[in-house]
């Protein structure tokens, strides 16, 4: 059971939240786990689109209301449902299943982000993600959080601390790789050994590509990428990731698809070899 937070210093896009879908849909499908994925978002769905199309489903639950003559008694669903709950007081580990989204039986389920558009009913929200994710440890393998830039400070700090490993996303940028790079040197958190480094939407004819990044950041080890790829940008937005990785999963070399798989199975073995490298330290 462990913490995988997906963390960036960067207010520009890095793919964070697509190579968090495309590395936990992969090891919920290849490795026996039980897995939770958390989104953080402010305002954007972008993990829940990769998933389902919510356009569909909330016009299909608008429909059912209206047809019912039954009136709608409010149990919040969702993050909003759960922090009720822990309010009360009255949460155990098995709860988080039933406020969270199923995409695999048994395998991933996804905790939605807030349906508020309101920052501070967010900010409100986001007081709880720390004792979410403890929670969710003790009833999963695997909990991966994407964490937002707009989580306050104090939250993004605790989920820091509590995460095993710590994913942290840059891309083929150079000043983002001197960010890191500096806030590396500057900062002590970020030289400890549960640190692993993600390039999102890898280019790999890039100058700056996975070696040069990691020899420029003199890491031991070569840094994890998911590279670019044209089907699997399309199935995050039609919400058909789950399909996608069941239809690609066993390709050969030959396929166009073969070196996106490959890095996401580099990525996710790397990522158990960390996790049980921590356990016997």
């Amino acid at each position: 059971m462990a913490i995988i937070a997906f963390w960036s210093n960067e207010e520009r896009e890095t793919g964070q939240t697509m190579s968090m879908v495309a590395l936990s849909t992969y090891m919920a499908i290849e490795h026996n786990y039980r897995i939770l994925n958390i989104s953080t978002s402010y305002k954007y769905k972008t993990l829940e689109n990769c998933y389902w199309d919510l356009k569909k489903e909330n016009n299909l639950v608008k429909g059912l209301i209206s047809n019912s003559n039954t009136t709608q008694v409010g149990i919040e669903s969702g993050i909003e449902g759960l922090t009720q709950v822990i309010k009360a007081n009255q949460t155990s580990s098995n709860y988080i299943s039933n406020y969270a989204k199923l995409v695999f039986n048994d395998r991933l389920d996804v905790l939605c982000a807030p349906k508020t558009e309101d920052i501070s009913n967010y900010e409100e929200i986001a007081q709880f993600y720390p004792s979410i994710v403890q929670l969710a440890n003790k009833n999963y393998d695997l909990v991966f959080i994407d964490i937002s830039n707009k989580m306050p400070q104090e939250q993004v700090r605790q989920i820091l601390e509590y995460a095993n490993v710590i994913i942290v996303n840059i891309t083929q940028n150079l000043q983002i790789i001197d960010n890191f790079n500096n806030l590396k040197e500057n900062n002590q958190f970020f030289k400890k050994n549960n640190i692993l480094i993600n390039v999102g939407r890898y280019d790999s004819s890039s100058k700056y590509n996975s070696k040069n990044i990691t020899r420029y950041l003199k890491e031991k080890k070569e840094v994890q990428v998911i590279p670019y790829n044209t089907l699997f940008l399309e199935a995050c937005s039609e919400g058909k990731v789950a399909d996608l990785f069941l239809r690609i999963r066993k390709i050969n070399v030959e396929d166009d698809n073969f070196i996106f798989i490959n890095e996401i199975s580099r990525f996710a073995k790397n990522l158990i070899y960390k996790l049980q490298e921590l356990q016997y330290k």
